[in-house]
């Protein structure tokens, strides 16, 4: 019979990539990450859209412990970044753990073996002590259920699934949403398609990007001159970490720049772009806060236009909306997110007593620390539920997780535990607590986001300072779990 597997890894992103290195480095080396795509980089790999760019500055987008001197560009791009994820694997001996288009379709916990049994898509089946997840909430492409959608006779195809195979040129485009990723990949489109209509619910709050590319002086000292790139991440860091304080409701901070923006949004409006296009009806960071130094500039070429009605149906060759108005396209794009709410689907969770996950989380994702759910034992979630950011870096959150799940799977790695699993008292008492200060942020307030489920309960961001995460996960309580003693010697040691 073949011998489970340590830990088994999903997803080869920045956070599985991370949870890989943070084993080996603690000597645990039986492990593997499984990934359903060809390569490594999650969704730098998947999101490959023109314009596609970090809206972090690059110098806080890498792992504390492999910084990168010589990125190009204050925000990098999404071939810089891919590029960095896939420099990782290669640095730290990543290839023989790695194993791709394997799509995890169930994860069961077997009691008796204390093992996780987790099928594939194509049949297969892994088990491993330790299961982490690194899918992440950003991997499910989220594509509108809209009538008629299926009779469409053009092309059509998410953000997130760019197809490069089409040219745009001479094209009427519709673009379905205007959130993150659309304000990126618009201006591009503009430039290429003969016309684009965007659908648009609502405005959206856009800032200034401070984008350029570095001088090589520049690259040159972080290079070279001890310590300058450390204090410009640590500068950055604290820097946007202040920017916290937007993110409360009522906040003054959040008052101000609503103000700001107002003022210089007014400047743009026209009949062709009326106020409803342009400023939105809810406090800035209730929405995620967008960067962009061009998406307005698109919005008034002569080929761009926004719709502000909705979409009542699709046809062969057109968009309907509700006002009656037949908008003649050949090609959408959705730039309409993620299931970002519905964690771990569609794969079926099972845990003790063969409870399943989404059960569990029928009123939306909830975790402890957003990492451990009680009632599944050696399970850890990395960019979980309410681990999200609104305002920092989510390397910094993973890198936080990554150390603090590892001394937990040390403990059954040493052998004489079978399994730890958080208390269910304790995951309660920290989501009550956490809900209660979410309620106090901006992200309650009456706009509809991806930071929150459909019974209006925040599951995505994490509520405090990214400074108290850290702090909080420094290291595992051990009253905060319950452990089950193995009853035979260790199947095999690292």
């Amino acid at each position: 019979m073949t011998e489970p597997l340590k830990v088994a890894i999903l997803g080869a992103g920045a956070a599985g990539l991370c949870m890989a290195i943070k084993l080996s480095e603690a000597g645990i080396s039986d492990f593997r990450i499984f990934d359903k795509g060809d390569r490594a980089g999650g969704t730098w790999r998947d999101n490959s859209y023109p314009g596609a760019a970090c809206d972090v500055p690059s110098h806080l987008y890498s792992y504390s412990f492999a910084r990168k001197p010589d990125w190009t560009r204050k925000f990098a791009e999404q071939p810089e970044i891919l590029s960095y994820f896939e420099g990782i694997v290669r640095s730290y001996h990543l290839e023989p753990h790695l194993q791709f288009g394997a799509e995890a379709v169930s994860a069961t916990f077997d009691e008796g073996e204390a093992v996780w049994r987790i099928g594939f898509r194509d049949g297969s089946e892994v088990a491993a002590e330790c299961l982490v997840s690194g899918l992440g909430q950003l991997n499910r492409p989220m594509i509108p259920q809209i009538p008629g959608l299926d009779e469409f006779s053009g092309t059509a195809f998410h953000s997130a699934r760019w197809d490069h195979d089409v040219d745009l040129a001479g094209r009427n485009v519709a673009v379905i949403g205007n959130g993150a990723s659309a304000v990126q990949f618009v201006p591009h489109v503009v430039d290429a398609a003969q016309h684009v209509t965007i659908f648009q619910r609502s405005a959206n709050w856009i800032i200034p990007k401070p984008d350029r590319e570095f001088r090589p002086a520049e690259i040159t000292a972080f290079r070279r001159v001890p310590g300058w790139e450390l204090l410009v991440r640590w500068w950055t860091y604290w820097r946007l970490e202040l920017n916290f304080n937007l993110m409360k409701r009522d906040s003054r901070l959040g008052a101000l720049l609503s103000r700001m923006l107002t003022k210089e949004l007014r400047k743009l409006v026209s009949p062709q772009l009326p106020v409803e296009a342009l400023i939105p009806d809810y406090p800035p960071g209730c929405k995620r806060l967008l960067i962009s130094n061009d998406y307005y500039q698109s919005l008034l070429r002569p080929n761009s236009a926004v719709e502000l009605s909705h979409i009542d149906h699709v046809t062969a060759d057109a968009v309907v909306t509700t006002d009656g108005t037949s908008h003649a396209v050949d090609t959408i794009i959705f730039g309409t997110g993620f299931e970002s709410t519905h964690f771990l689907a569609p794969m079926v969770v099972t845990g003790r007593e063969g409870r399943r996950l989404n059960d569990a989380w029928a009123e939306g994702a909830q975790a402890h620390l957003g990492i451990t759910v009680a009632g599944f034992p050696n399970f850890f979630l990395l960019y979980g539920p309410n681990t999200n950011l609104g305002h920092n870096s989510i390397i910094f959150m993973i890198e936080a997780q990554t150390r603090y799940i590892t001394k937990l799977i040390a403990e059954v790695s040493r052998g004489d535990v079978a399994w730890v699993d958080v208390r269910a008292d304790v995951m309660d008492r920290f989501n009550a607590r956490l809900q209660h200060d979410a309620d106090d942020t901006v992200w309650a307030a009456s706009c509809d986001s991806w930071y929150k489920n459909e019974h209006g309960r925040i599951t995505n961001n994490w509520p405090r300072f990214t400074v108290s995460y850290w702090n909080r996960l420094r290291t595992p309580r051990p009253e905060d779990f319950v452990r089950r003693a193995r009853l035979v010697a260790s199947r095999h040691q690292n």
